[in-house]
C-alpha cells in the first residue's frame, strides 16, 4: 500500500489535473491554480503551485489553511479518516484498490465521495462537527427560546458546511446547526442541517436553509433517550425546534423529531413503549402524520395520546406565549403520572 507521502507525490506529478477535478471553479494563472477556497467557490484566495519542487502545495490566504494535495482532497471531499482519503486518491489516480489492507472491490469506501451512500456521507459530516456550546448554532437556538440545547448530544455545529444552490448550481460554505438522525439502536443514519446567517441573523439567506441527508424513514433526531433505546413513555413530533421546545420544559421525557409529517407517520416505535405522545403541527400534514402514527401505535398495543399546540407548533407556543403557559397547557394534556414525572412542580 502506498504511504501518504507517496500518494501526495503521485498527485503532485499532475497537480493541474487534480485541481481541475477537485477545484473546478478555479483557473490556471501562470504556475498556480487560483480558486476561492477548498469548498470550490469562485475567487482568488486559495492558490496551488502546479510545478517545481513545491508542486501540489497550497495556501488559502483568507483562512490561513495550507497543505499538500492530500489535505486538499480531504477538505474538498469532506473526509476524515485517512483510509477514505487514500481510497478517493487511488480512485482518481486509477490505482488498484485491492491491495492488502485496502477495501475490497465494490466496497463503498472505493467510491468517489459523491457516489458514496448518503448515510455514509452523513456520518462523515457529523464527525466533522464541534460541540454546540458557545457557537453560532447555540446562539440561534437560544434566540428561539431554547437555551439548554447544548446539553443534547444529537446537536452539533459545523462552522463551514457545504451548501449547493439547486437552481443555479452555485456552491458555498455556511455555518450550520447539525442534528444527528439515528435508528433505534442509536446508530447515525442521517443528518439534518440548518444553515445559519454568519452574522447571527437567524437562518442563512438561501432558498432552502434546511435539508436532511441520509436514511430518514423510520428514524429521527432523539433527545433524552437511554442507550438501550427502550422507553415506556415518549413523545414524537415533526420539527426539530418544535420538539426541542417541548424538551425545554420536559427535559426528562424521551423525545424524537421525525423532521416531517410523512416521516412521523413512518417512525419506528421503540421496544417497551406503553404510552406515545404525538406532538403534531396544527396543519393538514400534521394531522395526517398524527393519524397514521396513532393507528400504528394502536396496532402495536401502545396507547397514543395527542399533544396539540395552541398556535402553529410548540416553538411558537414557547416564544409567543411563554414557558409558564406552555407548561400549564401540557399539564392538562399529559396523563397525571407523566405530568408529575416530567413537568416542573
Amino acid at each position: 500500500m502506498l504511504s501518504a507521502s507517496e500518494l501526495a507525490d503521485r498527485l503532485a506529478r499532475d497537480a493541474e489535473a487534480a485541481c481541475r477535478h477537485y477545484l473546478s471553479a478555479g483557473r490556471r494563472v501562470g504556475n498556480y491554480w487560483i480558486v476561492g477556497n477548498v469548498a470550490n467557490d469562485e475567487g482568488r484566495s486559495l492558490y496551488v503551485q502546479l510545478a517545481g519542487p513545491r508542486a501540489g502545495k497550497w495556501v488559502d490566504a483568507a483562512t490561513g489553511q495550507y497543505g499538500d494535495l492530500l489535505d486538499l482532497v480531504r477538505e474538498a471531499c469532506g473526509l476524515i479518516d485517512f483510509r477514505d482519503v487514500a481510497a478517493e486518491v487511488r480512485h482518481f489516480l486509477s490505482l488498484p484498490q485491492s491491495q492488502p489492507g485496502s477495501p475490497r472491490k465494490g466496497d463503498a469506501r472505493d467510491l468517489p465521495s459523491v457516489d458514496r451512500p448518503a448515510w455514509q456521507r452523513a456520518r462523515r459530516l457529523f464527525r466533522m462537527t464541534e460541540p454546540l456550546a458557545g457557537t453560532l448554532a447555540e446562539r440561534y437556538l437560544r434566540e428561539r427560546g431554547i437555551p439548554r440545547a447544548s446539553a443534547q448530544p444529537a446537536l452539533r455545529f459545523h462552522p463551514s458546511c457545504y451548501y449547493r444552490d439547486l437552481a443555479s448550481g452555485r456552491t458555498m460554505s455556511i455555518p450550520a446547526l447539525i442534528a444527528a438522525v439515528t435508528d433505534p439502536s442509536g446508530a447515525i443514519t442521517g443528518v439534518h442541517r440548518t444553515w445559519l446567517d454568519p452574522n447571527g441573523d437567524g437562518k442563512a439567506k438561501v432558498d432552502d436553509p434546511r435539508r436532511a441527508l441520509g436514511r430518514l424513514l423510520g428514524n429521527g433526531v432523539r433527545f433524552c433517550f437511554p442507550i438501550s433505546g427502550r422507553v415506556s413513555v415518549m413523545a414524537a413530533g415533526e420539527g426539530l425546534e418544535s420538539m426541542l421546545s417541548l424538551s425545554q420544559v420536559m427535559p426528562g421525557m424521551p423525545m424524537v423529531s421525525a423532521l416531517t409529517a410523512n416521516h412521523l407517520a413512518a417512525f419506528r416505535l421503540p421496544e417497551g413503549c406503553q404510552r406515545l405522545y404525538i406532538a403534531a403541527d396544527a396543519d393538514a400534514a400534521g394531522r395526517h402524520g398524527l393519524e397514521a402514527l396513532s393507528r400504528r401505535a394502536q396496532a402495536a398495543r401502545i396507547l397514543p395520546l395527542v399533544l396539540a399546540p395552541e398556535l402553529g407548533d410548540f416553538n411558537e407556543d414557547l416564544r409567543q406565549l411563554g414557558p409558564e403557559r406552555l407548561i400549564a397547557h401540557l399539564r392538562a394534556e399529559l396523563a397525571p403520572e407523566d405530568a408529575l414525572a416530567f413537568l416542573p412542580a
